[in-house]
């Protein structure tokens, strides 16, 4: 694929944003931060769904960011993102509450489609790379 140096520029960018969204958020995650455990509480995933999307998330982020595997990363964050937003819009709503009584403003979905919005562009820059694999896996 050739791309000039603008187009590698902001393709890097969608790939760090991704990447770092994704990584920050597993702290809070692997150490069951009473925000994390509210939220996977409220959609009845606590604590398997908590842990077991971290490591997914983790998967996704060191996909997102070595160049021969970004496109599956990029789907598998689609995947992730997908659940999150989906959990914001039916049951947790927009913002959620941090333990300190506060809400995040929105924060939290803000970064959800972050880094859906990143791995749509992704998934879409390194779709032959995706067919590559779907089809030597067929």
């Amino acid at each position: 694929m050739q791309q000039n140096k603008l187009t590698k520029i902001l393709i890097w960018g969608l790939r760090i944003a991704a990447s770092v969204i994704l990584l920050q958020t597993l702290f809070f995650k692997f150490t069951a931060a009473p925000e994390s455990v509210y939220i996977f509480t409220q959609v009845g995933m606590e604590p398997w769904g908590r842990i077991g999307s971290g490591i997914i998330e983790l998967i996704a982020a060191c996909l997102i960011l070595y160049p021969k595997t970004t496109g599956v990363g990029a789907m598998l964050g689609l995947g992730t993102m997908s659940g999150a937003i989906f959990f914001h819009l039916t049951k947790l709503g927009i913002s959620v509450p941090n333990s300190d009584g506060t809400n995040d403003g929105g924060l939290l979905f803000t970064y959800a489609l972050i880094v859906f919005i990143s791995c749509v562009i992704l998934a879409i820059v390194y779709r032959k790379q995706i067919f590559k694999l779907v089809l030597n896996k067929f």
